[in-house]
């Protein structure tokens, strides 16, 4: 299984960084699965090795407890696309993630289904279930402005508890309003009005069009990617809030 997470200003103990939000995934999935447990500090002794030179790691854990970490740059043009936004795919119900409340190194489905999706010119692909219901991208955790508040899919249709998505939640909660975590089925989607994934790397990604190309939705939909919601989703990560700002 595995963890991917972007250091902020180099620096494990970064509240946004959330070094113990991604070691409590990493436990709890290794807890579940029976596998043995890494070498925490020699595991965190290489973070702090690789955070010098990269701005995102990728932490991977095999069962027999041995660690590997791996470094990268950010995704190029990022500034470019959380500013207007991407477009995103619906595909057949046959792409859902196995296992999808862990992170394990099993990516193949959502790695197709994005694949799929870039021949018809989308940056993403938006993965559902067998009833339709919009369950969460290939890499983040989707959100949808409606009725003065956000909306989310819950973890109970089978999604990935996301580490940034719980960041989110809690500061709704405190500094906002409490999102909204239900179901997006098929009627539902059609009333938002701005929409957007999010995960530890591109934090907020608006997504502008979303297409479709069901037997029975064939008209893409359209959101607004400049919505001043996105406001109370960014306010997370702008560094005035982040010293008062405690996960829970």
């Amino acid at each position: 299984m595995f963890t991917t997470l972007r250091v902020y200003y180099q620096s494990l103990n970064n509240a946004l960084t959330n070094w113990q939000g991604h070691r409590d995934r990493i436990e709890s999935t290794l807890q579940t699965f029976g596998w043995q447990q890494p070498n925490w500090k020699r595991l965190r002794q290489g973070a702090e090795i690789l955070i010098v030179h990269f701005p995102v790691l990728r932490i991977t854990v095999f069962p027999d407890g041995r660690e590997w970490i791996t470094g990268r740059g950010l995704p190029d043009n990022l500034p470019e696309k959380q500013r207007y936004g991407v477009a995103a795919s619906i595909l057949t119900a046959e792409f859902q993630r196995s296992l999808p409340a862990h992170k394990t190194g099993n990516y193949l489905s959502a790695w197709l289904a994005k694949n799929t999706a870039q021949q018809i010119l989308a940056q993403e692909v938006i993965l559902i279930d067998a009833k339709g219901s919009w369950l969460e991208t290939s890499t983040g955790n989707l959100w949808g402005w409606r009725d003065g508040r956000w909306w989310t899919p819950p973890l109970a249709a089978g999604i990935l508890p996301g580490v940034v998505r719980s960041q989110l939640l809690d500061w709704l909660r405190h500094n906002y309003q409490p999102a909204k975590e239900a179901p997006w089925l098929p009627q539902l989607v059609k009333e938002f009005a701005a929409i957007a994934y999010t995960n530890s790397i591109v934090e907020v990604m608006p997504i502008h069009t979303v297409i479709q190309r069901q037997p029975t939705q064939l008209t893409d939909l359209r959101y607004d990617p400049h919505h001043q919601s996105f406001n109370q989703l960014r306010g997370l990560f702008l560094p005035d809030n982040q010293q008062n700002f405690n996960v829970d």
